[in-house]
């Protein structure tokens, strides 16, 4: 049986989850979250914890067993914490800044880009080199941050470019001079 499957989710204060007609509803403090479930797959509500359990043992169903434990626990997460991800840009003339509903990206182009967030997506400036996204739903976060990070990846000579924050970008050396 799967590791991570046989996990209860604890339910966080103030969490109300559905599962009606192959669909969890999960709404919390922060807003609502839904997904569709696949395969022969049960979600049960006990008490303060909700156990996903599995219908038989083929291989795809023994698969979707511990995604839709991971993903149940990031949407009770997402509904009651959040999820944020930081982003930092690095180089000469790099700079973000945010105006109405977009956030504005000079990125060492002869344009500007401009980024518009997906609904559920709020997106942060605190200074010119750091961005910062946060959401309830934990994959639309990411995506957000990696499509940004893909706009200018960093460069492993000299480091520019638009990194997660603690990331560690592994440096090249650059070229000799000949003898």
């Amino acid at each position: 049986m799967s590791r991570i499957g046989k996990k209860p989710v604890a339910l966080a204060k103030g969490v109300k989850i559905d599962v009606k007609d192959g669909v969890i509803k999960v709404e919390g403090p922060k807003g609502k979250l839904e997904q569709k479930l696949r395969g022969d797959i049960a979600i049960k509500v006990e008490g303060d914890a909700v156990k996903v359990e599995r219908g038989n043992d083929e291989k795809q169903t023994r698969a979707l067993h511990g995604l839709y434990r991971a993903l149940m626990n990031n949407m009770i997460t997402g509904v009651s914490q959040g999820f944020s991800r930081k982003l930092e840009l690095v180089g000469v003339g790099y700079k973000a800044e945010l105006k109405s509903n977009y956030v504005i990206l000079s990125l060492g182009y002869s344009h500007p880009i401009y980024f518009r967030p997906p609904e559920g997506v709020k997106i942060e400036v605190p200074s010119p080199t750091n961005i910062t996204i946060s959401g309830i739903d934990k994959e639309l976060v990411g995506g957000v941050a990696a499509k940004i990070r893909s706009f200018r990846k960093p460069e492993p000579y000299k480091g520019k470019g638009v990194k997660y924050e603690g990331e560690v970008i592994r440096r090249k050396e650059g070229k000799t001079a000949g003898k």
